[in-house]
Parts: structure tokens; C-alpha cells; sequence
């Protein structure tokens, strides 16, 4: 299995209402893609609870058989749409691959 895991942080000039409302929105556009994108095993959002500048506003956790079906996601009509909302909301972007 491959883990994929995403650090997101928001546009630090948004207020906090507008900074909450994008988290919701990722979190909804996250979670739907395991409805439309079958290589994704398992997908996980957090919302993060943690106040320390180095935090980061959301993670995302997914899982995948190989790197073949982590590509496939990438490239799906669908990621692409949360990848375009993405570059409206977030400023910084941390990513993770491994094996397990």
C-alpha cells in the first residue's frame, strides 16, 4: 500500500470566518472524491485543532494500492476540480509518500 498525505495551509490574509469556510470546503470536495475515484482505498481529512505557527490548517490521508493508481488519481477529472479550488484557498502544500 502506498500512503499519500497532504499538509495544507490557507491563505494567511483570509479572516477567520472566510479561512473556516474554505477548510469546510476542501474537507466536503476531499471526502467526495472516494465516490468517484476508485483507487482511492481510504481517504482521511483533518481539520486542524493545533494553534502553533508551524501548523498546517488541514491533512489529508489516503491510501493506495501502488504509485500506478496514486497517479491515476492525480490525474482524475475530479481532483483536478478540488486541485483548481485549491490554488483559490491555500497557500503552502506539504506532501508525503510512503510505503507501508
Amino acid at each position: 500500500m502506498l500512503v499519500h498525505i497532504v499538509m495544507m495551509r490557507i491563505e494567511p490574509h483570509f479572516d477567520a470566518d472566510t479561512k473556516q469556510q474554505h477548510l469546510s470546503k476542501l474537507e466536503q470536495m476531499l471526502g467526495q472524491l472516494t465516490l468517484s475515484i476508485p483507487e482511492l482505498e481510504s481517504l482521511e481529512v483533518g481539520i486542524n485543532r493545533n494553534t502553533k505557527p508551524a501548523a498546517f490548517d488541514l491533512v489529508l490521508t489516503a491510501l493506495f494500492q501502488d504509485e500506478a493508481a496514486l497517479e491515476r488519481y492525480r490525474v482524475h477529472p475530479d481532483h483536478k476540480i478540488v486541485l483548481d479550488y485549491m490554488a483559490e484557498a491555500v497557500s503552502e502544500v506539504a506532501v508525503v509518500d510512503y510505503l507501508k
